[in-house]
């Protein structure tokens, strides 16, 4: 009988119960986003400096840097976790020092623009506690620095030695992220229950395109630029879309149960905007979806007894525990692809010990 491994484990508290009490990674973990973003830094503002300087204001802005105005500010603004998975795929392939941070510039600027997109699309006014930059700056400005933060990641691929093959790794990861990202905003117009529906196979798809993507393209493009072989760079790429989904799933989870306070955003807020989220999906295929799909029906206009009944619903329903299997199923798949691999053992450890505060969202 074959169990997940300890180290991918979802623990009660993340994903099968209430919101972790955590609001700061195990030290382990916060030692390695903190060496892995001390390394990327430098790199990061030079690359940012070199934008017309409102956009270069608008992006520090996103990422915590400053206010409005271009006042330094110091804001937890994510931990960096895309530029160092980027770091350690270089690492662990025993790459040269500072061999992954190109990749891990790129990964970072794609994953802000995304966000700064992504905002706008969902209408979500906060991004972590803070006014989103289309809220803060407007939308235009927003989206002018999202394209021009795409813009730069490329650009950044493109002057490494490797530039053919660290574009194309970079590019593709940008097309099925979008395309990711296409399929969520068309499920909104889909029937929660009947021939038309989205189904989990189709959610699980679209988060490896809208969040897998990206995490694949970390690893593997930190590995490629420090020489790894082909074979090595496509299971880092696999395994990093597997812990994808997984992390999607997981968001999915604290955006129904999450304590705001941690996730940085509001409770319930999937459920209001009627997004469909794997939990909800799952629950549907169970018994009494019936009064969960009127609910649903109305979310934007749902009271807060509404939201209560809809999320205690979904958890009758099997929604939370469905999450849970299928998240466990994804980061098992991602383990035994890099158990396959000949890592170096000191930053394959580092990666075992972020990708383990992944799964237990507690970075």
């Amino acid at each position: 009988m074959t169990t997940t491994p300890a180290l991918y484990r979802v623990p009660a508290p993340a994903l099968a119960g209430a919101a972790a009490p955590a609001s700061t990674p195990p030290p382990a973990a916060a030692q390695v986003l903190r060496r892995c973003r001390d390394l990327v830094a430098p790199a990061l503002s030079e690359a940012i400096g070199t934008l017309h300087p409102w956009v270069a204001e608008m992006a520090r802005y996103a990422l915590g840097h400053c206010e409005v105005g271009g006042v330094p500010a110091d804001h937890n603004q994510g931990k960096g976790v895309r530029q160092a998975l980027a770091v350690l795929g270089a690492e662990t392939v025993s790459g040269p020092a500072g061999a992954g941070v190109p990749a891990a510039v790129a990964v970072e600027l794609v994953h802000v623009f995304s966000l700064l997109h992504d905002d706008i699309m969902d209408g979500d006014a906060l991004r972590r506690g803070r006014p989103a930059v289309w809220k803060a700056y407007g939308t235009g400005p927003a989206v002018l620095a999202g394209d021009a933060l795409f813009a730069l990641a490329v650009e950044t691929m493109a002057v490494t030695p490797r530039a053919g093959s660290a574009v194309g790794q970079l590019t593709t990861a940008l097309g099925d992220l979008v395309r990711g990202q296409a399929d969520d905003l068309l499920f909104a117009d889909r029937p929660w229950t009947g021939p038309d529906a989205v189904g989990a196979g189709e959610y699980e798809v679209m988060a490896e395109g809208k969040t897998g993507a990206l995490l694949g393209c970390a690893l593997a493009l930190g590995a490629r630029l420090a020489g790894a072989p082909d074979r090595t760079v496509a299971v880092l790429d696999r395994a990093g879309r597997h812990l994808g989904v997984a992390f999607q799933i997981a968001d999915d989870v604290l955006g129904i149960w999450g304590d705001p306070s941690v996730t940085g955003k509001p409770v319930h807020s999937d459920l209001r905007q009627g997004k469909k989220t794997f939990p909800v999906l799952a629950a549907l295929g169970g018994a009494g979806y019936g009064e969960l799909d009127e609910l649903l029906a109305v979310a934007d206009s749902l009271d807060e007894s509404g939201v209560r009944r809809a999320t205690a619903l979904v958890e009758r329903a099997g929604g939370r525990a469905a999450a849970v299997r299928a998240a466990r199923r994804r980061l098992a798949a991602a383990d035994t692809l890099l158990a396959g691999l000949p890592l170096a053992q000191e930053p394959a450890v580092e990666l075992s010990t972020l990708l383990s505060a992944l799964a237990d969202r507690t970075i």
